[in-house]
C-alpha cells in the first residue's frame, strides 16, 4: 500500500475531525455545525470556500498552476433520523440523530486530501472541493446544481466516493457503467365501496382488488421487462380496514421501485399504472395513483472509471482493487451530478466491524444500522485516493 506520507502523519487528526462531526450529526440541510468545521479548517489551510449552495453547502477552492482544466472531488455531510445504540466516547449527543451512513468519514477524507493538496500537492489545474448536504433523501446534489454548481465552479469531471461495510479494509470497488439503481416510490389507494362482511355482495372489496393489483404487478417484473434488465418491485406497506367485520372502503398500498436504466423505469410506471386502472375498472372501483421519481441510476463513465481506477490501484495495489464490483440496487444522489457531468463513483471497503471502539452496539456494522461506525483506518488510505486522482486528473505540464 503506497500511502500518502503527510496524511499518515495527520490522520490523528482527521480522526479527531471525524468522531467530532459523529458526535455531533445533522440531519439534511441542517448541516450548519458540519459545514462550520469543514469551512473553518479550509480557511485555517488557505483555501477559499464558498458556503450556501444548497443550503448548507460548502465548496472549497484548490487552484495550482495556468492549466484551465478542473476536477470535482465531493463528499457528503448529513446524518440519519436514527437512535445511535453506541455508547463509546463519540456516539451521538443528538438523540434520535446518527451517522449510520459514514458521511462524517467522508467528510473527513476529503478534508485529509484538501489539508496535503494545499501544501503539497502535485497537479496543475483546479481542484473544487465539494461538501454537500442532504444526500439521505434530501436531494442535495440536485439542490447545488439547482443553485449553480457547475456554472460558478465549471469542471470536466466529478468524482464521489462512499464506503462499504463486508467489503475488506483497504480494498476498492467500482464498475463501469450503472453501479447503482434508481430509487422511487408508489402510493396507489383503491377506492371501492364499504360493507358488512357478511354481505361482501353489497359492497365492493378493495382489499382482494390490492390483491389481484399487486400480484398482476410482479408480472411486469417476470413477463414484461427484458430478464436481462434488473429491476425490483416491493410492496412494503399495506393498509386496509379497521374491524374484523367491516369491509373497507379503500385499500392502499406503499412501495418502491429500483431500477438500473430510465428506459425500464418508464416501463414499469406505466404497466403498473395501467393494471391498476383497468384492473379496479373491471370490478367497480376506481384508483389514485402516484409515481414519485427520487434519485436516477448512478451510471459510471467509462474514461473517469479508467482514471479512478488507475489511482486506487496506485494507492493499494491491483490486487485490492475490485474493477467488476457487484452493483447495488441502494441509491444515491451523486447520480444527479453523474447526469450533468462525467465521472466516477467507488466504494471503498469499510470492513466487517472488528474496528470499533469498546461499548459499540451488538448489531452489525452496516450502513442504516445503529451500531455501525466508521472505520477510522480509511481516512489515509481514502485520503490518498482523492490526492492520487486528483494528480493523475490535473497532471503537471
Amino acid at each position: 500500500m503506497k500511502l500518502v506520507e503527510p496524511i499518515l502523519a495527520f490522520q490523528a487528526e482527521l480522526q479527531q475531525i471525524r468522531r467530532d462531526i459523529h458526535a455531533h450529526p445533522e440531519l439534511c440541510y441542517e448541516e450548519q455545525r458540519t459545514a462550520d468545521v469543514v469551512a473553518a479548517k479550509l480557511t485555517e489551510w488557505g483555501i477559499p470556500v464558498v458556503r450556501g449552495l444548497g443550503i448548507t453547502g460548502v465548496v472549497g477552492i484548490l487552484k495550482r498552476g495556468s492549466s484551465p482544466r478542473a476536477i470535482g472531488l465531493r463528499a457528503d455531510m448529513d446524518a440519519l433520523p436514527m437512535h445511535e445504540v453506541n455508547s463509546f466516547a463519540h456516539a451521538s449527543v443528538h438523540p434520535g440523530k446518527m451517522h449510520a451512513c459514514g458521511h462524517d468519514g467522508h467528510t473527513a477524507m476529503l478534508l485529509g486530501a484538501a489539508h496535503h493538496l494545499v501544501a503539497n500537492g502535485e497537479f496543475d489545474g483546479t481542484i473544487y472541493l465539494i461538501f454537500q448536504p442532504a444526500e439521505e433523501g434530501g436531494a442535495g446534489a440536485r439542490r447545488m446544481i439547482e443553485d449553480g454548481l457547475f456554472e460558478q465552479f465549471p469542471m470536466d469531471a466529478v468524482y464521489g466516493m462512499h464506503n462499504w461495510p463486508g467489503m475488506a479494509e483497504g480494498t476498492f470497488g467500482v464498475v463501469a457503467g450503472p453501479m447503482m439503481a434508481s430509487s422511487n416510490e408508489f402510493k396507489v389507494t383503491v377506492r371501492g365501496k364499504g360493507a358488512h362482511a357478511a354481505q361482501p355482495h353489497k359492497g365492493v372489496d378493495p382489499v382482494m382488488l390490492a390483491v389481484q393489483i399487486a400480484q398482476g404487478w410482479q408480472t411486469i417484473i417476470s413477463r414484461e421487462k427484458s430478464p436481462l434488465d434488473t429491476a425490483v418491485l416491493s410492496i412494503t406497506q399495506i393498509h386496509a380496514g379497521s374491524a374484523t367485520n367491516v369491509i373497507p372502503d379503500e385499500a392502499v398500498m406503499i412501495g418502491t421501485v429500483r431500477t438500473f436504466t430510465t428506459n425500464v423505469l418508464d416501463l414499469i410506471e406505466q404497466r403498473m399504472q395501467d393494471i391498476a386502472v383497468h384492473t379496479a375498472a373491471g370490478y367497480r372501483a376506481t384508483i389514485d395513483f402516484s409515481f414519485k421519481r427520487n434519485y436516477p441510476p448512478l451510471v459510471n463513465h467509462a474514461a473517469q472509471t479508467a482514471l479512478a481506477t488507475e489511482a486506487m490501484m496506485a494507492v493499494v495495489g491491483a490486487e485490492r482493487v475490485d474493477t467488476q464490483v457487484e452493483p447495488t440496487m441502494g441509491a444515491e444522489d451523486f447520480a444527479f451530478m453523474l447526469q450533468a457531468k462525467p465521472g466516477c463513483y467507488v466504494f471503498i471497503g469499510n470492513g466487517e466491524g472488528g474496528h470499533r471502539d469498546g461499548g459499540h452496539g451488538l448489531g452489525p456494522c452496516q450502513l442504516h444500522n445503529g451500531s455501525y461506525d466508521f472505520n477510522d483506518h480509511l481516512l489515509p488510505i481514502g485520503a490518498s485516493y482523492w490526492v492520487k486522482l486528483a494528480e493523475l486528473s490535473l497532471p503537471l505540464a
